[in-house]
Protein backbone atom coordinates (compact mmCIF):
# COMPACT_ATOMS: atom_id res chain seq x y z
CA UNK A 1 0.00 0.00 0.00
CA UNK A 2 1.14 3.52 -0.74
CA UNK A 3 1.94 5.59 2.34
CA UNK A 4 -0.32 8.35 1.07
CA UNK A 5 -3.39 6.08 1.03
CA UNK A 6 -5.15 4.85 4.16
CA UNK A 7 -5.98 1.15 3.93
CA UNK A 8 -9.61 0.09 4.02
CA UNK A 9 -9.47 -1.40 7.52
CA UNK A 10 -7.84 1.74 8.93
CA UNK A 11 -10.26 4.08 7.13
CA UNK A 12 -13.19 1.95 8.30
CA UNK A 13 -12.05 2.27 11.89
CA UNK A 14 -12.16 6.06 11.53
CA UNK A 15 -15.62 5.87 9.93
CA UNK A 16 -16.91 3.70 12.78
CA UNK A 17 -15.97 6.10 15.57
CA UNK A 18 -19.44 7.67 15.33
CA UNK A 19 -21.75 4.71 15.92
CA UNK A 20 -25.10 6.56 15.53
CA UNK A 21 -23.89 7.96 12.20
CA UNK A 22 -22.75 4.53 11.02
CA UNK A 23 -26.14 3.07 11.94
CA UNK A 24 -27.86 5.83 9.95
CA UNK A 25 -25.62 5.20 6.93
CA UNK A 26 -26.31 1.47 7.14
CA UNK A 27 -30.08 1.92 7.40
CA UNK A 28 -30.22 4.49 4.58
CA UNK A 29 -28.50 2.19 2.11
CA UNK A 30 -30.54 -0.80 3.24
CA UNK A 31 -33.67 1.25 2.56
CA UNK A 32 -32.49 1.67 -1.04
CA UNK A 33 -31.83 -2.07 -1.23
CA UNK A 34 -35.39 -2.76 -0.04
CA UNK A 35 -36.77 -0.43 -2.74
CA UNK A 36 -34.83 -2.46 -5.30
CA UNK A 37 -36.37 -5.68 -3.98
CA UNK A 38 -39.93 -4.34 -4.12
CA UNK A 39 -39.46 -2.93 -7.61
CA UNK A 40 -37.88 -6.08 -9.02
CA UNK A 41 -40.68 -8.26 -7.65
CA UNK A 42 -43.20 -6.28 -9.69
CA UNK A 43 -41.73 -7.87 -12.82
CA UNK A 44 -42.46 -11.61 -13.12
CA UNK A 45 -39.77 -11.77 -15.80
CA UNK A 46 -37.08 -10.18 -13.59
CA UNK A 47 -34.78 -13.21 -13.54
CA UNK A 48 -35.23 -13.68 -17.29
CA UNK A 49 -34.17 -10.04 -17.79
CA UNK A 50 -31.05 -10.59 -15.68
CA UNK A 51 -30.21 -13.70 -17.65
CA UNK A 52 -30.75 -11.88 -20.96
CA UNK A 53 -28.61 -8.92 -19.87
CA UNK A 54 -25.83 -11.23 -18.73
CA UNK A 55 -25.97 -13.11 -22.03
CA UNK A 56 -25.84 -9.91 -24.09
CA UNK A 57 -22.85 -8.66 -22.12
CA UNK A 58 -21.16 -12.04 -22.51
CA UNK A 59 -21.55 -11.69 -26.27
CA UNK A 60 -20.17 -8.15 -26.08
CA UNK A 61 -17.02 -9.25 -24.26
CA UNK A 62 -16.44 -11.95 -26.89
CA UNK A 63 -16.96 -9.59 -29.85
CA UNK A 64 -15.68 -6.25 -28.57
CA UNK A 65 -13.41 -5.61 -31.55
CA UNK A 66 -16.21 -6.01 -34.09
CA UNK A 67 -18.74 -4.03 -32.06
CA UNK A 68 -16.40 -1.11 -31.36
CA UNK A 69 -15.38 -0.85 -35.02
CA UNK A 70 -19.04 -0.92 -36.05
CA UNK A 71 -19.90 1.74 -33.47
CA UNK A 72 -17.08 4.00 -34.63
CA UNK A 73 -18.11 3.66 -38.27
CA UNK A 74 -21.78 4.43 -37.57
CA UNK A 75 -20.94 7.32 -35.26
CA UNK A 76 -18.71 8.92 -37.88
CA UNK A 77 -21.46 8.52 -40.46
CA UNK A 78 -23.71 10.40 -38.02
CA UNK A 79 -21.26 13.30 -37.90
CA UNK A 80 -19.71 12.41 -34.54
CA UNK A 81 -15.94 12.62 -34.04
CA UNK A 82 -14.52 9.51 -32.33
CA UNK A 83 -11.34 9.47 -30.24
CA UNK A 84 -9.52 6.51 -28.65
CA UNK A 85 -7.62 6.71 -25.36
CA UNK A 86 -5.34 3.93 -24.14
CA UNK A 87 -5.27 5.24 -20.57
CA UNK A 88 -6.40 8.01 -18.24
CA UNK A 89 -3.65 10.39 -19.30
CA UNK A 90 -4.61 10.14 -22.96
CA UNK A 91 -8.27 10.64 -22.11
CA UNK A 92 -7.52 13.80 -20.15
CA UNK A 93 -5.25 15.18 -22.87
CA UNK A 94 -7.93 14.58 -25.53
CA UNK A 95 -10.53 16.50 -23.50
CA UNK A 96 -8.07 19.31 -22.76
CA UNK A 97 -7.07 19.50 -26.43
CA UNK A 98 -10.69 19.85 -27.57
CA UNK A 99 -11.32 22.65 -25.06
CA UNK A 100 -8.14 24.52 -25.97
CA UNK A 101 -8.92 24.18 -29.68
CA UNK A 102 -12.17 26.08 -29.09
CA UNK A 103 -10.59 28.49 -26.58
CA UNK A 104 -12.91 27.26 -23.82
CA UNK A 105 -11.88 27.57 -20.17
CA UNK A 106 -15.21 26.70 -18.49
CA UNK A 107 -17.21 23.48 -18.85
CA UNK A 108 -20.25 21.80 -17.29
CA UNK A 109 -20.18 18.08 -16.63
CA UNK A 110 -22.88 15.56 -15.79
CA UNK A 111 -22.15 12.38 -13.86
CA UNK A 112 -19.31 10.32 -15.27
CA UNK A 113 -17.53 7.73 -13.15
CA UNK A 114 -15.00 7.31 -15.94
CA UNK A 115 -13.80 10.90 -15.48
CA UNK A 116 -13.56 10.22 -11.74
CA UNK A 117 -11.48 7.15 -12.55
CA UNK A 118 -9.22 9.30 -14.77
CA UNK A 119 -9.05 12.18 -12.21
CA UNK A 120 -10.05 14.51 -15.02
CA UNK A 121 -11.38 17.37 -12.90
CA UNK A 122 -8.06 17.82 -11.08
CA UNK A 123 -6.11 17.59 -14.35
CA UNK A 124 -8.23 20.21 -16.11
CA UNK A 125 -8.17 22.50 -13.09
CA UNK A 126 -4.36 22.43 -13.10
CA UNK A 127 -4.53 23.43 -16.76
CA UNK A 128 -6.77 26.43 -16.18
CA UNK A 129 -10.14 24.82 -16.98
CA UNK A 130 -13.06 25.30 -14.59
CA UNK A 131 -15.27 22.20 -14.42
CA UNK A 132 -18.69 22.44 -12.79
CA UNK A 133 -20.38 19.17 -11.86
CA UNK A 134 -24.10 19.60 -12.52
CA UNK A 135 -25.46 16.41 -10.95
CA UNK A 136 -26.71 17.63 -7.55
CA UNK A 137 -24.90 14.97 -5.54
CA UNK A 138 -21.71 15.45 -7.54
CA UNK A 139 -21.91 19.23 -7.11
CA UNK A 140 -22.29 18.79 -3.35
CA UNK A 141 -19.16 16.67 -3.02
CA UNK A 142 -17.31 18.95 -5.44
CA UNK A 143 -18.03 21.93 -3.18
CA UNK A 144 -16.67 19.86 -0.28
CA UNK A 145 -13.53 18.92 -2.27
CA UNK A 146 -14.42 15.26 -1.86
CA UNK A 147 -14.77 12.38 -4.32
CA UNK A 148 -18.18 10.69 -4.61
CA UNK A 149 -18.76 7.99 -1.99
CA UNK A 150 -21.22 6.04 -4.18
CA UNK A 151 -21.50 5.67 -7.97
CA UNK A 152 -25.24 6.46 -8.05
CA UNK A 153 -25.72 8.42 -4.81
CA UNK A 154 -22.51 10.51 -4.62
CA UNK A 155 -23.44 12.34 -1.39
CA UNK A 156 -25.20 9.47 0.41
CA UNK A 157 -22.75 9.87 3.30
CA UNK A 158 -24.07 13.36 4.08
CA UNK A 159 -27.10 14.41 6.13
CA UNK A 160 -29.42 17.32 5.39
CA UNK A 161 -27.66 19.48 7.98
CA UNK A 162 -24.30 18.89 6.30
CA UNK A 163 -25.71 20.04 2.97
CA UNK A 164 -27.52 22.98 4.54
CA UNK A 165 -24.30 24.21 6.12
CA UNK A 166 -22.42 23.70 2.83
CA UNK A 167 -25.01 25.65 0.81
CA UNK A 168 -25.06 28.44 3.39
CA UNK A 169 -21.29 28.80 2.94
CA UNK A 170 -21.16 28.54 -0.86
CA UNK A 171 -24.62 29.47 -2.15
CA UNK A 172 -25.77 31.93 0.50
CA UNK A 173 -28.80 29.97 1.73
CA UNK A 174 -30.29 30.69 5.14
CA UNK A 175 -28.22 29.49 8.06
CA UNK A 176 -29.56 26.25 9.54
CA UNK A 177 -31.84 25.51 6.56
CA UNK A 178 -32.42 21.78 6.03
CA UNK A 179 -35.60 21.67 3.92
CA UNK A 180 -34.76 19.54 0.85
CA UNK A 181 -37.05 21.51 -1.48
CA UNK A 182 -35.50 24.83 -0.45
CA UNK A 183 -31.94 23.50 -0.81
CA UNK A 184 -32.69 21.88 -4.17
CA UNK A 185 -34.18 25.12 -5.51
CA UNK A 186 -31.05 26.98 -4.39
CA UNK A 187 -28.94 24.46 -6.30
CA UNK A 188 -31.13 24.86 -9.41
CA UNK A 189 -30.69 28.63 -9.40
CA UNK A 190 -26.97 28.25 -8.80
CA UNK A 191 -26.53 25.85 -11.74
CA UNK A 192 -28.89 27.56 -14.18
CA UNK A 193 -26.36 30.28 -14.97
CA UNK A 194 -23.66 27.65 -15.51
CA UNK A 195 -25.77 25.85 -18.10
CA UNK A 196 -26.58 29.07 -19.96
CA UNK A 197 -23.03 30.40 -20.13
CA UNK A 198 -20.81 27.33 -20.69
CA UNK A 199 -19.91 26.54 -24.28
CA UNK A 200 -18.78 22.97 -23.56
CA UNK A 201 -20.56 20.09 -21.85
CA UNK A 202 -19.22 16.67 -20.94
CA UNK A 203 -21.41 13.65 -20.24
CA UNK A 204 -20.86 10.04 -19.46
CA UNK A 205 -22.33 7.19 -21.46
CA UNK A 206 -24.53 4.48 -20.00
CA UNK A 207 -24.97 2.50 -23.21
CA UNK A 208 -23.44 2.86 -26.68
CA UNK A 209 -25.23 1.05 -29.51
CA UNK A 210 -22.99 -0.56 -32.15
CA UNK A 211 -25.88 -0.90 -34.59
CA UNK A 212 -26.65 2.83 -34.76
CA UNK A 213 -23.61 4.71 -33.47
CA UNK A 214 -25.86 6.38 -30.90
CA UNK A 215 -25.57 6.40 -27.13
CA UNK A 216 -27.82 6.77 -24.10
CA UNK A 217 -27.28 8.86 -20.98
CA UNK A 218 -29.53 8.07 -18.01
CA UNK A 219 -30.19 10.76 -15.38
CA UNK A 220 -32.87 11.72 -12.90
CA UNK A 221 -32.25 15.47 -13.02
CA UNK A 222 -32.03 16.25 -16.73
CA UNK A 223 -28.68 17.94 -16.20
CA UNK A 224 -27.00 16.00 -19.01
CA UNK A 225 -29.63 17.27 -21.46
CA UNK A 226 -29.39 20.86 -20.21
CA UNK A 227 -25.64 20.87 -20.65
CA UNK A 228 -25.43 19.00 -23.97
CA UNK A 229 -28.27 20.83 -25.73
CA UNK A 230 -27.06 24.32 -24.81
CA UNK A 231 -23.35 23.77 -25.47
CA UNK A 232 -21.42 24.35 -28.69
CA UNK A 233 -19.40 21.19 -28.10
CA UNK A 234 -20.64 17.98 -26.47
CA UNK A 235 -17.95 15.53 -25.27
CA UNK A 236 -19.16 12.06 -24.24
CA UNK A 237 -16.68 9.79 -22.47
CA UNK A 238 -17.08 6.02 -22.13
CA UNK A 239 -15.19 2.92 -21.15
CA UNK A 240 -15.19 0.54 -24.10
CA UNK A 241 -17.29 -2.01 -22.19
CA UNK A 242 -20.36 0.27 -22.41
CA UNK A 243 -21.04 -1.00 -25.93
CA UNK A 244 -24.15 -3.12 -26.67
CA UNK A 245 -24.95 -4.72 -30.05
CA UNK A 246 -28.44 -3.49 -30.92
CA UNK A 247 -30.94 -0.74 -30.16
CA UNK A 248 -33.51 -3.31 -29.05
CA UNK A 249 -31.19 -4.44 -26.25
CA UNK A 250 -31.79 -1.11 -24.50
CA UNK A 251 -35.20 -2.45 -23.51
CA UNK A 252 -33.48 -5.05 -21.36
CA UNK A 253 -30.88 -2.83 -19.71
CA UNK A 254 -33.04 0.24 -19.07
CA UNK A 255 -35.59 -1.92 -17.22
CA UNK A 256 -32.84 -3.36 -15.04
CA UNK A 257 -30.72 -0.26 -14.40
CA UNK A 258 -33.03 2.04 -12.44
CA UNK A 259 -34.78 -0.77 -10.56
CA UNK A 260 -31.42 -2.08 -9.39
CA UNK A 261 -30.05 1.37 -8.57
CA UNK A 262 -32.87 3.17 -6.77
CA UNK A 263 -36.00 1.04 -7.11
CA UNK A 264 -37.47 3.24 -9.87
CA UNK A 265 -39.14 1.61 -12.88
CA UNK A 266 -36.89 3.72 -15.14
CA UNK A 267 -34.68 6.77 -14.83
CA UNK A 268 -36.52 10.07 -15.20
CA UNK A 269 -34.51 10.87 -18.33
CA UNK A 270 -33.14 8.25 -20.73
CA UNK A 271 -31.60 10.59 -23.29
CA UNK A 272 -30.66 9.24 -26.73
CA UNK A 273 -27.87 11.03 -28.59
CA UNK A 274 -27.03 10.15 -32.18
CA UNK A 275 -25.72 13.17 -34.05
CA UNK A 276 -24.84 16.80 -33.31
CA UNK A 277 -27.37 19.50 -33.93
CA UNK A 278 -26.62 22.02 -36.65
CA UNK A 279 -23.63 24.14 -35.67
CA UNK A 280 -22.61 21.84 -32.81
CA UNK A 281 -19.66 19.48 -32.47
CA UNK A 282 -20.11 16.09 -30.83
CA UNK A 283 -17.16 14.00 -29.70
CA UNK A 284 -16.97 10.52 -28.19
CA UNK A 285 -13.88 9.44 -26.27
CA UNK A 286 -13.58 5.65 -25.96
CA UNK A 287 -11.25 4.64 -23.13
CA UNK A 288 -9.32 1.48 -22.29
CA UNK A 289 -7.41 2.34 -19.07
CA UNK A 290 -6.76 -1.24 -17.99
CA UNK A 291 -9.91 -2.77 -19.39
CA UNK A 292 -8.01 -4.81 -21.98
CA UNK A 293 -5.92 -6.30 -19.19
CA UNK A 294 -9.06 -7.19 -17.22
CA UNK A 295 -10.60 -8.66 -20.37
CA UNK A 296 -7.59 -10.95 -20.63
CA UNK A 297 -7.99 -12.23 -17.08
CA UNK A 298 -10.23 -15.28 -17.45
CA UNK A 299 -11.40 -15.25 -13.83
CA UNK A 300 -12.17 -11.52 -13.79
CA UNK A 301 -13.33 -10.55 -17.30
CA UNK A 302 -17.01 -10.77 -16.28
CA UNK A 303 -16.51 -7.71 -14.07
CA UNK A 304 -16.63 -5.71 -17.32
CA UNK A 305 -20.32 -6.58 -17.60
CA UNK A 306 -21.03 -3.99 -14.89
CA UNK A 307 -23.65 -1.33 -15.74
CA UNK A 308 -22.80 0.84 -12.69
CA UNK A 309 -26.12 0.50 -10.86
CA UNK A 310 -24.63 0.41 -7.35
CA UNK A 311 -26.88 -2.44 -6.17
CA UNK A 312 -23.91 -4.37 -4.80
CA UNK A 313 -22.96 -1.38 -2.64
CA UNK A 314 -26.46 -0.95 -1.24
CA UNK A 315 -26.60 -4.57 -0.09
CA UNK A 316 -22.98 -5.03 1.07
CA UNK A 317 -22.74 -5.14 4.90
CA UNK A 318 -19.10 -4.01 4.75
CA UNK A 319 -19.75 -1.04 2.46
CA UNK A 320 -22.79 0.05 4.45
CA UNK A 321 -20.77 0.16 7.67
CA UNK A 322 -17.48 1.47 6.32
CA UNK A 323 -18.53 4.14 3.79
CA UNK A 324 -17.46 4.67 0.21
CA UNK A 325 -14.40 6.80 0.95
CA UNK A 326 -12.74 3.95 2.85
CA UNK A 327 -12.20 2.20 -0.51
CA UNK A 328 -9.75 4.88 -1.82
CA UNK A 329 -10.90 4.17 -5.39
CA UNK A 330 -13.25 5.91 -7.83
CA UNK A 331 -15.61 2.92 -7.73
CA UNK A 332 -16.18 1.69 -4.18
CA UNK A 333 -17.93 -1.36 -2.76
CA UNK A 334 -17.78 -4.95 -4.01
CA UNK A 335 -17.58 -4.13 -7.72
CA UNK A 336 -14.83 -1.58 -7.12
CA UNK A 337 -12.92 -4.15 -5.10
CA UNK A 338 -12.65 -6.46 -8.12
CA UNK A 339 -11.92 -3.66 -10.60
CA UNK A 340 -9.33 -1.73 -8.59
CA UNK A 341 -6.62 -4.42 -8.23
CA UNK A 342 -6.50 -4.69 -12.01
CA UNK A 343 -5.43 -1.03 -12.18
CA UNK A 344 -2.88 -1.19 -9.34
CA UNK A 345 -2.32 -4.31 -7.26
CA UNK A 346 0.05 -2.60 -4.84
CA UNK A 347 -2.28 0.28 -4.04
CA UNK A 348 -5.50 -1.76 -3.98
CA UNK A 349 -4.39 -5.10 -2.52
CA UNK A 350 -6.47 -4.50 0.61
CA UNK A 351 -9.83 -4.07 -1.15
CA UNK A 352 -10.70 -7.71 -2.03
CA UNK A 353 -10.37 -8.46 1.70
CA UNK A 354 -13.04 -5.82 2.52
CA UNK A 355 -15.80 -8.41 2.20
CA UNK A 356 -17.53 -11.15 4.16
CA UNK A 357 -17.94 -13.18 0.92
CA UNK A 358 -21.62 -13.54 1.85
CA UNK A 359 -22.65 -13.45 -1.83
CA UNK A 360 -25.37 -10.82 -1.47
CA UNK A 361 -23.62 -8.67 -4.10
CA UNK A 362 -23.80 -11.45 -6.66
CA UNK A 363 -27.45 -12.12 -5.80
CA UNK A 364 -28.55 -8.56 -6.62
CA UNK A 365 -26.28 -7.87 -9.61
CA UNK A 366 -28.57 -7.21 -12.62
CA UNK A 367 -26.05 -8.68 -15.06
CA UNK A 368 -25.20 -11.66 -12.82
CA UNK A 369 -21.51 -10.93 -12.19
CA UNK A 370 -20.02 -13.49 -9.81
CA UNK A 371 -18.69 -10.70 -7.60
CA UNK A 372 -18.08 -12.62 -4.36
CA UNK A 373 -16.30 -15.40 -6.23
CA UNK A 374 -14.04 -12.88 -7.93
CA UNK A 375 -13.27 -11.27 -4.58
CA UNK A 376 -12.13 -14.66 -3.30
CA UNK A 377 -10.06 -15.30 -6.44
CA UNK A 378 -8.41 -11.88 -6.19
CA UNK A 379 -7.34 -12.76 -2.64
CA UNK A 380 -5.63 -15.86 -3.98
CA UNK A 381 -3.90 -13.95 -6.78
CA UNK A 382 -2.72 -11.18 -4.46
CA UNK A 383 -1.42 -13.64 -1.87
CA UNK A 384 0.44 -15.74 -4.44
CA UNK A 385 2.04 -12.68 -6.04
CA UNK A 386 3.15 -11.22 -2.72
CA UNK A 387 0.87 -8.19 -2.47
CA UNK A 388 -0.57 -8.92 0.99
CA UNK A 389 1.06 -7.69 4.22
CA UNK A 390 3.55 -10.07 5.83
CA UNK A 391 1.34 -10.44 8.90
CA UNK A 392 -1.61 -11.57 6.76
CA UNK A 393 0.64 -13.93 4.79
CA UNK A 394 1.90 -15.55 8.01
CA UNK A 395 -1.66 -15.86 9.30
CA UNK A 396 -2.85 -17.48 6.06
CA UNK A 397 0.00 -20.00 6.16
CA UNK A 398 -0.64 -20.79 9.82
CA UNK A 399 -4.34 -21.41 9.17
CA UNK A 400 -3.47 -23.54 6.15
CA UNK A 401 -1.28 -25.72 8.38
CA UNK A 402 -3.99 -26.05 11.03
CA UNK A 403 -6.82 -26.77 8.61
CA UNK A 404 -4.76 -29.37 6.72
CA UNK A 405 -4.24 -31.49 9.87
CA UNK A 406 -7.55 -32.68 11.41
CA UNK A 407 -6.08 -33.77 14.76
CA UNK A 408 -4.07 -30.57 15.11
CA UNK A 409 -7.26 -28.62 14.24
CA UNK A 410 -9.25 -30.47 16.93
CA UNK A 411 -6.52 -29.91 19.51
CA UNK A 412 -6.27 -26.20 18.61
CA UNK A 413 -10.04 -25.82 19.01
CA UNK A 414 -9.98 -27.37 22.49
CA UNK A 415 -7.02 -25.18 23.47
CA UNK A 416 -8.77 -22.06 22.18
CA UNK A 417 -11.99 -22.78 24.06
CA UNK A 418 -10.04 -23.41 27.26
CA UNK A 419 -8.08 -20.15 26.93
CA UNK A 420 -11.26 -18.15 26.25
CA UNK A 421 -12.90 -19.56 29.39
CA UNK A 422 -9.91 -19.44 31.75
CA UNK A 423 -8.12 -16.32 30.44
CA UNK A 424 -10.62 -14.20 28.48
CA UNK A 425 -8.23 -11.23 28.49
CA UNK A 426 -6.09 -13.18 26.00
CA UNK A 427 -8.72 -12.57 23.28
CA UNK A 428 -10.66 -9.62 24.70
CA UNK A 429 -8.05 -6.96 24.00
CA UNK A 430 -7.17 -4.31 21.43
CA UNK A 431 -4.72 -6.63 19.66
CA UNK A 432 -7.66 -8.75 18.46
CA UNK A 433 -9.31 -6.98 15.48
CA UNK A 434 -12.59 -8.83 16.07
CA UNK A 435 -12.83 -7.34 19.57
CA UNK A 436 -12.61 -3.75 18.35
CA UNK A 437 -16.25 -3.52 17.21
CA UNK A 438 -17.94 -6.42 19.01
CA UNK A 439 -17.91 -8.54 22.15
CA UNK A 440 -16.35 -11.96 21.75
CA UNK A 441 -18.89 -14.79 22.06
CA UNK A 442 -19.05 -17.18 25.00
CA UNK A 443 -16.90 -20.21 24.16
CA UNK A 444 -18.97 -23.38 23.63
CA UNK A 445 -18.46 -26.27 26.01
CA UNK A 446 -17.55 -28.54 23.13
CA UNK A 447 -17.09 -28.42 19.36
CA UNK A 448 -19.79 -29.49 16.94
CA UNK A 449 -17.64 -32.49 15.99
CA UNK A 450 -17.37 -33.63 19.63
CA UNK A 451 -21.12 -33.22 20.06
CA UNK A 452 -21.81 -35.12 16.84
CA UNK A 453 -19.52 -38.02 17.75
CA UNK A 454 -21.13 -38.27 21.18
CA UNK A 455 -24.72 -38.10 19.87
CA UNK A 456 -24.55 -39.74 16.42
CA UNK A 457 -25.90 -43.07 17.70
CA UNK A 458 -28.97 -41.30 19.05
Amino acid sequence: MSKTVMEHAEASAVFNRDEPYVNWHDETLWFVRQKRDKSSKQLPEWEELREAASGIKHYVLAHLDELLISFEQKAKENGVQVHWAANAAEHNEIVLGLLKKHKIDKMVKSKSMLTEECHMNEFLSKNGIEVIDTDLGERIVQLRNEPPSHIVLPAIHLKKKDIGDLFHEHLGTDAGATDPQYLTEAARQHLRDKFLTRRAALTGVNFAVAETGGFVVSTNEGNADMGAHLADIHIACMGFEKIIPKQEHLGVFLRLLARSATGQPITTYSSHFKKPREGQEMHIVIVDNGRSTQLGRKDFRNSLKCIRCGACMNTCPVYRRSGGHSYHNAVAGPIGSILAPNLDMTKNADLPFASTLCGSCSNVCPVKIDIHEQLYKWRQVLAKEGYVPKSKEIGIRAMSTVLAAPRFYQWSGRLGRTVMRAMPFMVNNALNPWYKQRDMPEPPKESFRDWYVRNRKN
